[in-house]
């Protein structure tokens, strides 16, 4: 409270005498207010000075920890919050500047300031990439986004030329401790090697996209939603397909009903573990069922369609399973999609980023608010205290959680 203001009764509402006193419990009624915000405009002169005897001008200097851009660090941590963690457009941001805050600023300033603190990231942003590289579970995901000519500095071997200069694509990995965004130009096995390296040796948890296959089963968790899907298509085909389809759903829901029970603390680990071992055996016996029955070479028909789903389960069917082989892995992938829908929804704001600056500050913007958000941590003080750090010296802020 930055006052409080006493009321007192003057007499007895019943008989009207006067009252005196202090109430030791009042009833306490609060109102919250915005006081005027206006900007604070400091304006430093440097003088120049000529020396009558020699001639020479000398001009003043801007004292240490004064900024020779025109926007502090506050602002200008605001200016890369508000297109991160509030995905404004850059005329929404300009907007909200100016009927807010009273700071009249461009649309091109916006963009210098977000590149200023997109480079004040660049440490942060390349300490949480070798920290989620080297967690023991990662789950991983990507989605388009129109990048013009952009590429990230860590695919710009990997991914190749791109002779549309259009396509782009956001990668994500989401750890325990932090959340990785990465701009491409690819969506090939070398992005995907590029992104978790050779030497991740954790667990990969992605759908069944094939830019996965270079990773060995025993080190993938196939996420389930995708296969939900293709198993409820099966179901609504005709004939056979029906049949097939309804009984691996079925399984399914067995398998998930186990899975909630032991989140919720019904059943341990162990029994956890006893209790699908009999729906493994179905679920796979059932896929090897339909591609023992197969279908005629060229055959264009819903039940050559089921065929062709199974095919490609059952080679990957041991990827399925991790997540009852060791604790701590979700059959899933919601945290990377989830962390994605921020990526999206900026993208459809703003139409995408139309160079690889811009590609570069929306992946490192991404990783910084997501991975504080994540942690439970405000991100307006760290994106201040990068800047100060990155343009004044001192101590740069790390993205990893206190030990």
């Amino acid at each position: 409270m930055d006052e409080v203001v006493e009321h007192h009764p003057d007499a007895c509402r019943r008989c009207g005498t006067l009252l005196d006193g202090e109430d030791p419990d009042p009833l306490r009624h609060q109102v919250v207010e915005i006081p005027p915000i206006t900007p604070v405009v400091i304006e430093h002169r440097l003088h120049r000075m000529v020396f009558p005897c020699c001639s020479t001008s000398t001009c003043a200097t801007l004292p240490a920890g004064v900024e020779a851009s025109p926007y502090g660090p506050r602002l200008s941590a605001l200016v890369g919050l508000l297109g991160s963690a509030f995905p404004l457009s850059f005329s929404k941001t300009q907007a909200l500047l100016d009927q807010l805050l009273g700071v009249e600023i461009s649309r091109g300033a916006i963009a210098t300031i977000r590149q200023r603190l997109s480079a004040a990231l660049a440490q942060p942003m390349a300490e949480a990439l070798e920290a989620a590289r080297a967690q023991p579970v990662a789950y991983v995901d990507e989605t388009g986004a129109p990048t013009g000519n952009a590429v990230d500095a860590v695919f710009r071997e990997a991914v190749g030329n791109n002779p549309t200069g259009k396509r782009g694509w956001q990668w994500v990995m989401v750890t325990a401790v932090v959340t990785v965004f990465i701009q491409g130009l690819s969506r090939s096995t070398a992005a995907a090697i590029e992104l978790l390296k050779n030497a991740f040796g954790g667990i990969v948890v992605s759908d069944r996209f094939s830019v996965y296959n270079h990773l060995p089963l025993e080190r993938r968790q196939i996420r389930w939603a995708h296969v939900i899907r293709d198993l409820t298509a099966i179901a609504e085909r005709p004939g056979a397909s029906a049949e097939f389809g309804a009984e691996l759903l079925e399984l399914q829901r067995q398998l998930f009903a186990h899975w909630h029970r032991y989140k919720e603390g019904a059943i341990d680990w162990p029994n956890l573990q006893q209790a699908c071992v009999p729906i493994r055996q179905a679920f796979e016996a059932a896929l090897r069922r339909v591609v023992e029955l197969g279908h005629q070479s060229g055959e264009r028909t819903p039940w050559a369609k089921t065929v062709g789903t199974c095919n490609k389960l059952l080679p990957v069917a041991d990827g399925l399973w991790t997540f009852l082989k060791i604790k701590g892995i979700e059959p899933t992938n919601n945290g990377a999609e989830r962390a994605l829908r921020q990526s999206v929804i900026k993208r459809k704001i703003s139409h995408g980023v139309q160079s690889r600056q811009g590609a570069i500050c929306r992946s490192r913007l991404l990783t910084v608010t997501t991975t504080l958000r994540q942690q439970g941590r405000d991100v307006w003080p760290f994106l201040e205290q990068a800047w100060i750090a990155h343009h004044r010296g001192g101590e740069m802020p790390s993205l990893l959680p206190d030990p």
